[in-house]
C-alpha cells in the first residue's frame, strides 16, 4: 500500500521525534492510521523522512524518525501569477506545487482590479500555502514553492529573479520554438490580458512573449 505522507515544519533528523499539528492528525485519522504504522514526512525543503507513528490524538501526532534522505531541487522556475479569481488561483497554486515550481508571486496587473472576488491579502496567502501543502503531500514532492510578497505590474521588472524571462502571450512565438533555460521566470496576465503599456514595459526589459497555443487559456 502507499505510505501516507505528512508535512512537518521541524528539522527532520534520524532518531528524533517529530510533532505534527492538528490538520495532519486529522489527515492521519481519515487515513485510518494507528500507532505503529509507517509514515513518510516531508519538510518542503528537500528532506524526506521515514518513521513510525507513535501517538495520534485529535490535537496532534508524533512520529519517530528513522531515516532521512535529501532530494535535489529542480532547476529554478519562478511563476508570476496574476491576482485573479480566488478559486482559479488556488487551483494554479496546486498545479504549481505538483510541477515543482521554485517560487510563486502574485501580481496585481491593471485589469486584476476588475476581478471580484480576487485572491489577495494575507488571509488569502495563507489559503495558498495550505493548498500547496496539501498538493505537496499528495503528489509526493519534496520542495514547496516559496510564496513571495505580492507586487504590482510596475514592480515586476525590479523584483524579477535573474535568468530568462518569458511572458505568456497569445501573440508571441510558440514556446516550443524558443530555446528555454533555467533560471526561468514565467509571467502571465489576468483575465482580459495585459494593457498595451504593461506589455511594452516588459518587452523593453527583454521579456520574451511566447504562446502555449493559438487560443487564449
Amino acid at each position: 500500500s502507499v505510505v501516507a505522507t505528512f508535512f512537518c515544519d521541524q528539522p527532520l533528523e534520524p532518531g528524533r521525534t517529530a510533532a505534527l499539528g492538528e490538520s495532519e492528525a486529522h489527515h492521519a485519522r481519515v487515513r485510518r492510521l494507528e500507532p505503529g504504522d509507517t509514515v513518510q514526512l516531508v519538510d518542503g525543503a528537500g528532506s524526506v523522512a521515514s518513521g513510525t507513528l507513535t501517538r495520534l490524538t485529535k490535537g496532534g501526532a508524533t512520529v519517530d524518525v528513522h531515516t532521512v534522505s535529501r532530494v535535489a531541487p529542480l532547476p529554478p522556475v519562478h511563476l508570476l501569477t496574476p491576482v485573479a479569481d480566488r478559486d482559479r488561483m488556488l487551483w494554479l497554486a496546486e498545479k504549481a506545487t505538483e510541477l515543482g515550481l521554485t517560487s510563486w508571486r502574485a501580481v496585481s496587473w491593471r485589469r486584476s482590479r476588475g476581478v471580484s472576488p480576487r485572491g489577495e491579502g494575507e488571509p488569502f496567502r495563507a489559503k495558498v500555502r495550505a493548498r500547496m501543502l496539501s498538493a505537496l503531500t499528495q503528489s509526493g514532492g519534496a520542495w514547496l514553492p516559496a510564496i513571495l510578497p505580492d507586487t504590482t505590474g510596475e514592480g515586476v521588472i525590479e523584483l524579477a529573479e535573474p535568468g530568462m524571462h518569458l511572458l505568456l502571450d497569445v501573440s508571441g512565438e510558440p514556446i516550443w520554438t524558443v530555446p528555454v533555460s533555467a533560471p526561468l521566470t514565467i509571467a502571465m496576465g489576468p483575465e482580459g490580458g495585459l494593457d498595451d503599456d504593461e506589455r511594452e514595459r516588459l518587452a523593453a526589459a527583454a521579456w520574451i512573449p511566447v504562446s502555449l497555443g493559438v487560443t487564449t487559456l
